[in-house]
């Protein structure tokens, strides 16, 4: 009878146990998107990325801007906003936020780059962009800043991917861009087509 009588208790309290452990499991997933970034971790100043680089190297993602550029101001509201291109930036690039025409004087691997009046920017946007000078523009680095690319104007966010994953996933180190390019399929577009008009301020 007693036994009887345990086996009833287990009975009835077991959804009371099973609802439990399904809450404690799902707190543990929102807990877990909670800590995803939902935004770019953007790095500002080029003492900490040199900091970041020397304790752990890494890619390096450059947006260079200027304030008054409206393609800027549109990527930053389009493209960088994308969950996909959010994640990824993230896990596989530092991701350097670098105005071009800041007037202070920079020290970047033991140089000092200080703002050019002849080209109204910095001397290492100007640098970075051998001269030409176009808002906004990627600059990509492999570890070491080595091997910097630059990609002046506006992109999409199925632009942007096959760049990203080009150089985040090593796949320059074997096979050409010309090639990856051709065969790559978009997949973290939502398949709208880009809205090209230019935003005030242009």
């Amino acid at each position: 009878m007693r036994r009887v009588f345990l086996v009833a208790v287990v009975v009835m309290f077991l959804p009371t146990l099973v609802i439990a452990d399904g809450k404690k499991k799902s707190g543990k997933n929102a807990a877990a998107e909670k800590k995803e970034p939902k935004e770019i971790q953007w790095i500002t100043s080029i003492d900490e990325l040199q900091a970041k680089m020397a304790k752990k190297p890494k890619k390096v993602y450059m947006d260079v801007y200027t304030d008054w550029c409206g393609w800027c101001k549109k990527m930053d509201a389009s493209t960088f906003t994308n969950p996909n291109v959010i994640k990824y930036l993230n896990l596989n690039y530092y991701c350097f936020r670098f105005n071009a025409e800041r007037r202070d004087t920079l020290h970047f691997l033991g140089k000092d780059y200080y703002f050019i009046p002849e080209y109204k920017c910095n001397k290492l946007a100007a640098e970075l962009m051998k001269g030409q000078m176009s808002y906004p523009t990627t600059i990509l680095m492999v570890e070491k800043f080595e091997n910097a690319q630059n990609i002046p104007g506006y992109l999409t966010v199925s632009q942007i991917e096959p760049i990203l994953t080009y150089f985040g996933d090593n796949t320059y180190k074997h096979e050409t861009w010309e090639n990856y390019s051709k065969s790559h399929k978009s997949t973290w577009d939502n398949g709208a087509a880009p809205d090209m008009t230019p935003p005030p301020g242009h």
